[in-house]
This record gives structure tokens, C-alpha cells and sequence, in this order.
């Protein structure tokens, strides 16, 4: 059997690359379909959850790139022409469809991927590349325009592949001519076939169709403005005022990070450089909890199980600041989910006239204050949660 295209059949590179393409896509939307539907309330459902979206991206780049070579060998190869030249309408849905697949195949998995490298989350991609990609921000605007992208051309991807399938079986069931054994087994056409020049038309109809696509994606992303669920009172009185900061979050789920940070928080400072009776001040942070982003986890972050938002809406953090042999450290106690804790912030100042700038890091157990109790394997949701501070305030 050649390998290469001729006027009458398909060579074994071209049946090939069509077949481990057609495998790789439908047992990847078979997969993100199950993981979808699977529950994660326990730290082994969301194992198995987890592991499920790991094989569907792993295999969405694996049908990406050989997609990708499916192409270069479609652009380079010639089309064997077809059965029927004479039905114009037939061989111009033909092509949509045909159009509309290859983009599918470089769509599809990239705009899953763009999701997954600009939100940091559970279920990494099984290579050793790294889950970034250059020029993608850690976005949660971005993760949600991606999300978007990839949940409406999928839709249209599953329409392709039915139609592609639709018109396979009426040339075998109906026609009973050779069109899908060209494709199983390289069947040549039983008749002398005429050449057939490719329209554009087809190609054209298939980007206008993804651009429609592409539009409706954009009216799917949910506002990305994280809403307080009870906002913050105003800052304690002190003599600082933050202007900017960050209050952020790192915990390990299912052997990846995953990074997020309160939307809404206030602080107020009162601080000395000469410390009086050993203490520099004191500081109180006001959270609202209802405000966390946590990458692909949010959701499950904000349920009773671990941050309980609708319980316990706000956290607060009540500490004098005292000297420390690499800087300053915030000690005092934090009140999580009514559960209250002591907790000592390290944190390096530096003070440049009116303006100083605070960074600090600390290590909490998710433990101590009830959460995730169900998650008893370290592997699944790791018990240390990084909270990292970092501000800029003004001498009032």
C-alpha cells in the first residue's frame, strides 16, 4: 500500500493521521465529559476527578500537535478527488465540514490550553514541559475569556465530527460507493475519476463560522471583578494608609500549586520606627473571604468545607508589630472561620521618607482552623497554606 496520495485513494501516511487523530479527540471529550460530571466532595473523588482532566488535557496537546501535522500534510499532500465530482452542494459541505475540523483541531486544544496555563489548578498536564505558556498571564480574565473559547468550540466540534460521521454513512449506507473504505482500507475509486478544483468558498464559510463562534465565546465570560459578600468596615484608625497590596495564598493541590488572593481586605497601621515598651504598633486586617480567587479551585474554596464564605464572611487578623532579628513581625491572632489562632507574620520593611513598602510571608495549617476535614491525604490538598503579604502604605 503507498504511503503517498494519488488522484484515486488514500495513501497510509493520510489514513493514518486521520484515524490516531479521530481516537485522540473522541476519548478526549470522553474524558472531559466523565470529569465533569464526577463529584469532588472527598480527597478521593476529587483524586479521581483530578487524574480524569489530567488524561483530557495531556490528550487534547497530543491531538493538538498531531493536528497540527495533519494539516502541514493536508497543505502539501494531494486530495484524492472525489466519487461524485458532479454534486456541487454535497462536495461544498463536504469541505465545510472538512474546514471546520481542521481549525477544531487547532482551536480547540489551544484555547484549553490558554485556560489552563493563565489559572493555576489541579489536574497538570502529564509532560515535563511546565504548565506555563509564554505570553500568557496569570489571569483570571483571561482563564474565563479562554474557558469561554474552548467550552463554544468544542460545541462546534462535536457538530463537525456528527456531520462528518452523518456523511460517511450515507455514502456507505445509501450511495454504497467507496468513500469510507478509502479511508479504512485505501480502496481506490472504481471509476476514472475527474479532477475537481477546490473552491474557496468552503474555507471562507468555516472561518466565518468560527469568527461567529469566537463573538459568542465572548458573551459567555462571567465578570471577572471579584463581588464582596460583606464588605469590609472601614480601616482601625493608625498613622500609615495602604495605597497599594496584595494579599495572597498558596496551598498544593494534587501535587500542583495553586495561587489566589483576596480581592477585598483593609488594614490599619500604627507604626513607629523607635519602638515603645518593645512594640513598634499594632496592626488590624479585615478579609472578606467572599473575595478569594483560587485559581480553578474558587468555587470549592469558598464551600462550607474550607473558607465557609456564607458563615463566616469576613477574617480578621489583630497583631502588635514587634521587632525581629531580620526585620519586624506581626504577632497576634487570627479569627478564620470563627475559629481563632495565634500567628506570628515575619515581614522586612523598608521606609523611604513617607512612603514604605512590607513584605511578609507566614505558613498556616488549613487544620487549625477546621478546614477541608474530609481531605485527609496530603496528596490530594496539602495541610500547609503560604500566605504572603506584600503592601505599600503612606505616612498619614
Amino acid at each position: 500500500m503507498p504511503a503517498r496520495n494519488s488522484d484515486t485513494r488514500f495513501g497510509t501516511v493520510t489514513r493514518t493521521f486521520h484515524w490516531l487523530v479521530a481516537l485522540l479527540i473522541l476519548t478526549a471529550i470522553l474524558l472531559g465529559v466523565i470529569a465533569n460530571r464526577l463529584p469532588h466532595d472527598t480527597a478521593e473523588a476529587l483524586a479521581r476527578k483530578a487524574q480524569l482532566f489530567s488524561f483530557h488535557k495531556t490528550l487534547g496537546l497530543a491531538a493538538f500537535f498531531l493536528g497540527l501535522a495533519r494539516i502541514l500534510w493536508a497543505l502539501v499532500e494531494r486530495r484524492p478527488v472525489p466519487l461524485h465530482p458532479q454534486r456541487k452542494v454535497e462536495l461544498t459541505l463536504a469541505w465545510l465540514v472538512h474546514w471546520i475540523l481542521y481549525l477544531s483541531l487547532v482551536a480547540v486544544p489551544l484555547s484549553g490550553w490558554v485556560h489552563h496555563a493563565a489559572m493555576t489548578g489541579f489536574a497538570p498536564i502529564l509532560w515535563p514541559f511546565g504548565q506555563t505558556l509564554p505570553f500568557v498571564p496569570q489571569s483570571q480574565a483571561v482563564a474565563n475569556a479562554a474557558g469561554a473559547a474552548h467550552w463554544v468550540f468544542t460545541r462546534l466540534l462535536g457538530l463537525a465530527i456528527l456531520l462528518h460521521i452523518a456523511g460517511a454513512m450515507k455514502h456507505h449506507l445509501i450511495d454504497r460507493d467507496a468513500t469510507l473504505l478509502r479511508m479504512l482500507r485505501g480502496v481506490s475509486a472504481p471509476d476514472r475519476p475527474h479532477p475537481v478544483r477546490h473552491a474557496a468558498l468552503p474555507a471562507i464559510l468555516a472561518l466565518a463560522l468560527y469568527s461567529t463562534a469566537a463573538g459568542l465565546a465572548t458573551l459567555l465570560v462571567p465578570n471577572t471583578e471579584a463581588v464582596a459578600s460583606a464588605p469590609p468596615p472601614p480601616p482601625a484608625a493608625g498613622n500609615w494608609t495602604v495605597e497599594d497590596g496584595t494579599l495572597s495564598i498558596t496551598v498544593r493541590q494534587m501535587g500542583a500549586e495553586v495561587t489566589g488572593s483576596f480581592a477585598a481586605w483593609t488594614a490599619g497601621i500604627t507604626f513607629d520606627e523607635t519602638p515603645t515598651e518593645g512594640r513598634h504598633g499594632s496592626v488590624v486586617v479585615t478579609i472578606d473571604t467572599g473575595s478569594l480567587t483560587l485559581g480553578s479551585v474558587t468555587r470549592q474554596a469558598q464551600e462550607a468545607e474550607f473558607f465557609d464564605v456564607a458563615t463566616h464572611p469576613t477574617a480578621t487578623f489583630s497583631a502588635d508589630i514587634l521587632p525581629a532579628p531580620d526585620g519586624y513581625a506581626a504577632q497576634g491572632t487570627l479569627t478564620l472561620r470563627g475559629v481563632d489562632r495565634p500567628v506570628t507574620l515575619p515581614f522586612s520593611l523598608l521606609i523611604d521618607g513617607d512612603t514604605a513598602r512590607m513584605t511578609g510571608t507566614v505558613t498556616l495549617d488549613r487544620r487549625d482552623f477546621g478546614m477541608g476535614q474530609s481531605y485527609d491525604d496530603e496528596a490530594a490538598v496539602g495541610f500547609q497554606v503560604v500566605v504572603d503579604v506584600v503592601l505599600t502604605a503612606a505616612r498619614s
